[in-house]
């Protein structure tokens, strides 16, 4: 099974997911096609015929074992059309109106051709795609032999996605004169010359006709059929044969890089996921939704433009020997084309099961002159190590086990009066250690009820020798924190154990499985298909998915809801409530928790570090309300140089406040300096805690909770 989340996938395969020494999805081995046949222009791509003996297969597996039970028929195939016309223009930018028209007669022929295996439909639209790009580039070359005028007050829509597709040709030109114009203006805020801009962009755009000419049938059938599941979930996949072996090495948990997740996405390669225990993670100043724009080796190789580059090219740079230095040029998520970028340096490492290890550290703060030990516990991911277990070692790593071990640290170093577990950016795991994981805590009883394809429902439950620790717990989520991470921090809200502190989690309630193709053929056949099997319930009988669990006291996120999260990507299974299991639960208090969340709030009133934070996301906010930037290369510039003014502000005020040197200029601001905020305001609001009365008179009781009374929460999601 799988509990990891995936991101909103804006484009498929053959701009598909990859991870850096990790998975790498996409990789054309040759510009090969059989024989055109019925619809197909001489010389397009067309399905193998391996291929054509493969869908009927998957279309099989996705209606014979998805949890939704939704045949492929003609209701089904208008939002696949949809979903493969998206995935390869999700811009709008390509395509012309009168394409699409023409396309219309194949709407209702997805359906069908899945089951036959005659899908030269969709290999048709695609042809047209590939001719459509070849002239948008070639028009873009052109483009770059006249200087345009920079005195013009035009501007530029780099957000189509809801826009129209063109209706003439001039249209077309007139979109991409912007665009390219836009692309210039990019370039020349970093300083460079006309001259040398357009000869970068030149490179770029001549990187992207090479590429073209390199995909293969297996890339073009790999974004049909992931458009077939992304129907039925975001979270079921095909892995064409090479992508299932690079999924093979992710399980590994054995591989060289610097620990991140990618796609490539209009062009741009963008983080999708920080794995635990890589540099990335450790470095801490990539985060989720980046963009990775310029790579470059060592401490002063020259930085390459990776724009327009295929996704596996660009995995392939930044690659290398375990103790070599790579460095990132970084566009920060949610930031407008031209905003300044950030360089970031890291050194590759592999990324193992000891690296993403659970970890501690404690933080005494003063109340009323009394000091107080918060510990904390950072879990980056539900681990464990199976072949240690497998082996029978009764101590083989695993996020339960090293987190009881972490306990028994921090009372064997004197004890702590208050835990914080920190499971920001965890996007799950192993399903039995969430359950191990909130047995640390609880006594015993149900965990999480799960129910399967079949409908049959499983509470999931373990023996326990009672809990490893009873003191005060905040659990401290974002909207990243997935699945197991989400059954956990479930658990610990109903049954009253603990405060959940942060941001609303991610919403992933569902179960996969992956279903290798060789299963169902006689010969050998490789490939597998990921496939949502079932879902997870809270002992409430509540869902967690699409609504994820939220915090008892909030605090603000750099992370976007609009952009992350299960509620943002199409097709999500809805939430449900089934039955709640009986269960005892401590007695809620809820007047400590209003009170907690008051003190935090007046506390941050005061706090620099809180608001440099707020500051910043307010900034943050502003950039990703933009749709449109200026053409004028004058008006631009002053924007860049107060965007640059208004940060040097933001940080230099904080460092003044904590007694840090000033930064003299925006170059010099250092990612890695910045403060966690979020996890200083956790610690304070446990000591808050500790410190009042209420909290350290009032013994917790255990109550029965029978199904029939449960806490109950209505509405739509």
């Amino acid at each position: 099974m799988s509990h990891t989340p995936r991101p909103r996938r804006k484009t498929l395969a053959p701009f598909a997911l990859a991870a850096l020494g990790l998975l790498a999805l996409t990789a054309a081995s040759s510009t090969g096609a059989p024989a055109a046949t019925g619809l197909l222009p001489e010389g397009a791509l067309g399905p193998t015929p391996q291929e054509r003996l493969l869908a009927p297969r998957i279309a099989s597996i996705l209606e014979q074992n998805h949890y939704r039970h939704i045949a492929i028929d003609d209701k089904f195939s208008p939002m696949v059309f949809e979903r493969f016309l998206t995935g390869l223009d999700g811009q709008h930018s390509y395509f012309l109106a009168s394409d699409v028209s023409g396309f219309e007669r194949y709407r209702t022929k997805f359906g069908d051709m899945i089951h036959t295996g005659e899908m030269d439909p969709a290999y048709l639209i695609f042809s047209v795609f590939q001719q459509r790009n070849r002239e948008r580039i070639n028009y873009a070359l052109k483009l770059l032999d006249t200087e345009p005028d920079w005195t013009l007050d035009e501007s530029f829509n780099f957000d189509r996605e809801h826009t129209s597709w063109p209706a003439t040709q001039a249209e077309m030109d007139e979109l991409w004169r912007l665009r390219v114009k836009n692309d210039a203006i990019t370039q020349m805020l970093t300083g460079k010359s006309w001259s040398e801009s357009a000869e970068l962009l030149r490179k770029r755009y001549q990187r992207v006709l090479s590429r073209l000419d390199k995909i293969s049938p297996e890339d073009v059938f790999e974004s049909l059929m992931n458009a077939y599941c992304a129907v039925y979930d975001p979270h079921s996949n095909y892995f064409s044969p090479r992508s299932s072996e690079e999924y093979r090495i992710q399980m590994s948990l054995s591989y060289e890089g610097i620990g991140a997740s990618l796609q490539l996405t209009d062009d741009y390669i963008s983080v999708t996921n920080i794995l635990p225990g890589g540099p990335a993670a450790a470095d801490g100043s990539i985060k989720p939704n980046d963009r990775i724009t310029g790579v470059a080796q060592g401490h002063d190789g020259p930085m390459t433009d990776v724009i327009g580059w295929r996704l596996d090219d660009v995995v392939q740079q930044i690659r290398g020997k375990i103790g070599t230095i790579v460095r990132l040029q970084i566009l920060p998520a949610g930031a407008t084309p031209g905003t300044a970028e950030r360089i970031v340096e890291l050194t590759r490492n592999k990324v193992t099961l000891d690296n993403q290890a659970a970890k501690k550290e404690v933080r005494t703060l003063q109340r009323d002159g009394h000091p107080y030990k918060i510990g904390i516990i950072t879990v980056p991911s539900f681990y464990n190590d199976m072949d240690a277990a497998s082996g029978g070692d009764a101590n083989n790593r695993s996020t339960t086990h090293d987190v009881r071990r972490l306990l028994q640290e921090l009372a064997a170093g004197g004890g702590i009066d208050a835990l914080v577990l920190d499971l920001r950016g965890d996007g799950g795991g192993y399903l039995p250690e969430a359950i191990g994981l909130t047995h640390l805590f609880i006594n015993h009883g149900p965990v999480v009820q799960l129910r399967d394809t079949a409908g049959q429902l499983e509470v999931l439950d373990e023996p326990d020798p009672g809990p490893a620790y009873t003191g005060p717990l905040a659990v401290l989520v974002d909207r990243t924190s997935a699945s197991a991470s989400e059954i956990f921090s479930g658990a610990i809200q109903d049954y009253h154990r603990g405060v959940i502190i942060g941001q609303t989690t991610f919403g992933k309630g569902t179960v996969q499985s992956v279903i290798p193709l060789d299963r169902w053929s006689s010969r050998p056949t490789e490939g597998q298909v990921t496939v949502t099997i079932g879902k997870f319930y809270r002992v409430t009988g509540e869902s967690t998915q699409l609504r994820g669990v939220a915090p008892d006291i909030a605090l603000p996120s750099p992370i976007s809801t609009e952009d992350v999260g299960e509620s943002v990507l199409e097709h999500a299974l809805p939430w449900d409530r089934i039955a709640a299991v009986p269960f005892r639960a401590l007695v809620p208090a809820p007047s400590l928790v209003q009170a907690l969340a008051g003190d935090e709030s007046a506390r941050a009133m005061h706090n620099a570090d809180y608001q440099w934070l707020l500051a910043s996301l307010t900034s943050l906010d502003s950039a990703r309300q933009e749709k449109t930037l200026s053409l004028n290369l004058k008006k631009r510039q002053q924007e860049r140089t107060a965007q640059d003014l208004a940060r040097l502000t933001q940080e230099n005020t904080r460092r003044s406040a904590d007694g840090l040197p000033a930064w003299k200029t925006v170059e010099d601001i250092s990612i890695t300096d910045e403060p966690d905020v979020i996890l200083a305001q956790a610690s304070d609001i446990m000591a808050d805690a500790v410190a009042s009365d209420v909290n350290r008179n009032a013994p917790a009781v255990a109550q029965q909770t029978p199904a029939a009374t449960a806490r109950d929460k209505t509405g739509s999601p």
